[in-house]
């Protein structure tokens, strides 16, 4: 998926107020798209990983009231370590007052987050939201 250009999230060099959020890595990369920050994770999510996903679920949830989408429909592998920082992003988005949903499709990470007792807390969508016209 590639963003419009108008919905572009501005590089870390831009001037955002901040740093900006992080730059993209084989694991994540992060975009702007109706209001809401989308974060699209990639590969393999595991204890090697996940520190990639963090670093952009970090960005997304530190201002006021975001609105953080995490597409997970081109991970291949998905484990608890990707658990850990999502549960982390989504108590900070809410801590300011915003939400944080998740994107797939994989009845591997449906089992995931049902077997941890997550899936109440994160029940995934099966498609990005439709935009806004």
């Amino acid at each position: 998926m590639t963003p419009e250009s108008g919905d572009r999230a501005p590089g870390p060099s831009e001037g955002t107020g901040g740093s900006g959020p992080p730059v993209a890595n084989p694991y994540a990369h992060t975009y702007r798209r109706d209001g809401c920050t989308v974060i699209e994770a990639a590969g393999e999510i595991d204890m090697a990983t996940a520190g990639s996903l963090a670093e952009h679920l970090d960005a997304a949830t530190e201002g006021e009231r975001p609105d953080v989408l995490v597409d997970l429909r081109t991970v291949d592998f998905f484990d608890c370590s990707g658990l850990r920082v999502l549960c982390r992003a989504d108590s900070r988005a809410r801590e300011h007052g915003g939400r944080l949903r998740i994107v797939s499709r994989s009845a591997r990470i449906r089992r995931l987050l049902r077997a941890s007792g997550l899936l109440g807390r994160f029940p995934p969508l099966p498609d990005l939201p439709e935009r806004r016209g």
